[in-house]
């Protein structure tokens, strides 16, 4: 066998704990398979006191993480510590201007920082691996950026982010407020306490971004994504997408258009019989559009100690194997900066939700909004009540372009008998 593969761990939370448990609970297939042993020989973290997991007293100890970076008895640095700036960014930078390999969860700072890092990893003549960034415990930046090499990638569409398909699932199913099931969710541990990060969307986005740029040979474009959460998604909404046979998901959409390439994340409108429609609770899904292989679906845990661990430890395999690639696919200095197409000029159908008064004309006056803009109704849903309340009515469009949709939908949330700005969903077939 070849010498030990020695690996220095940054951060020892949930994450770097479950990844030292794999590697110490997988010691000998892991060497069976690498030819060679995977061993863990130095640890950093903020403080040494706190309660872990699995014993630490094993490994030698650096307060500080970049001293970790150039301990000589460490060969490879995974960066598990997280966050855009302060350590994680000089632990990563640090392992690569030594030389070093560095393997990271952090999609954050890749998704600002990718493009940078990745050449100053090539610069160094060394890798940067991120297979635990993106959906956790499944495989999709190997199968994106190696097993589907010798395709022309068209499009990627994915469920991101395991708390919000938990919190949209839960409200499918028990007809409770979002608000309700985001607390439930914080007390079985799937969102945090502070929880914009999830149910905004931005978590989902980070994973978007990092994928597209594999995708097309892009730079991570954060920036360029048009990004809604779930907050404004409502039971009564969830409650008629089932009447009408879909269901609502937060996807992550990287698509290929003569308009430029969609970067967008959001609710959407699933077909009930699309696979997609099916990955329920805190399970990721990613799905991959391209020319010889056809669709293909990626489905998995996306996140958690072990999944996460799981994909780290693959990026260990792969450096204690030998292999190589660009971070990215492609050599970081061909990375393009991305033509994205404007989300006004979104071409695609809509659901709609109007809460109006009930009485003569109100029907003819949306109507005439939109059919002044040029949106058609497929299908509409008008119910009645014996009281003076509002009523709701809900449409499905045709396909429209977007930016003659809001317009329409500016005009009608000024009408006098309109009681609530209009909602609207997009509608994805996938």
């Amino acid at each position: 066998m070849s010498a030990p593969l020695r690996i220095g761990v940054a951060g020892l939370g949930t994450v770097g704990c479950g990844t030292i448990a794999i590697l110490e609970g997988n010691r000998e297939v892991l060497a069976a398979r690498c030819r060679r042993a995977l061993v863990v020989t130095a640890v950093s973290a903020r403080s040494r006191s706190k309660p872990r997991p699995v014993p630490m007293d094993r490994y030698r100890w650096h307060d500080d993480p970049v001293a970790l970076a150039h301990d000589p008895e460490v060969d490879v640095v995974l960066e598990l510590i997280g966050g855009e700036t302060g350590a994680a960014p000089a632990v990563i930078e640090a392992a690569l201007q030594a030389g070093k390999p560095a393997v990271t969860a952090n999609k954050a700072l890749l998704a600002y920082e990718g493009a940078r890092l990745a050449r100053l990893a090539e610069g160094a003549g060394t890798d940067l691996a991120y297979e635990a960034a993106v959906a956790g415990g499944i495989p999709i930046v190997k199968a994106l950026r190696d097993g589907l090499a010798g395709n022309r990638t068209t499009g990627v569409v994915g469920i991101l982010n395991g708390t919000c398909n938990y919190i949209l699932t839960t409200m499918r199913e028990t007809g409770r407020a979002f608000e309700d099931v985001l607390k439930e969710a914080q007390e079985l541990g799937y969102a945090e306490a502070e929880p914009s990060l999830d149910v905004d969307g931005h978590d989902a986005a980070h994973k978007l971004a990092l994928l597209a740029a594999i995708a097309f040979g892009i730079e991570p474009a954060l920036d360029a994504i048009h990004v809604e959460g779930i907050r404004q998604v409502q039971a009564v909404d969830i409650a008629y997408a089932e009447e009408l046979g879909f269901r609502i998901k937060l996807l992550g959409i990287a698509r290929a258009t003569e308009r430029g390439i969609e970067l967008r994340l959001h609710p959407c409108m699933v077909p009930v019989a699309t696979t997609l429609a099916g990955i329920d609770g805190v399970f990721n899904a990613v799905r991959v559009e391209s020319d010889a292989a056809g669709s293909t679906l990626y489905v998995g845990r996306g996140a958690g100690a072990a999944p996460t661990g799981s994909a780290v430890v693959a990026d260990l395999v792969d450096l204690a194997r030998g292999f190589r690639a660009p971070p990215f696919g492609v050599p970081a200095a061909e990375l393009a900066p991305p033509s994205v197409a404007s989300m006004s000029e979104h071409i695609g159908a809509y659901y709609l939700r109007l809460t109006v008064d009930d009485r003569p004309g109100v029907l003819a006056d949306i109507a005439a909004c939109l059919r002044d803009e040029g949106v058609s109704v497929e299908s509409m849903i008008q119910r009645h009540r014996a009281t003076d309340q509002p009523v709701p009515i809900v449409m499905i469009t045709h396909e429209t372009r977007e930016a003659s949709l809001s317009r329409a939908l500016d005009r009608i949330g000024h009408l006098d008998t309109v009681r609530e700005p209009p909602r609207m969903l997009r509608i994805e077939t996938v």
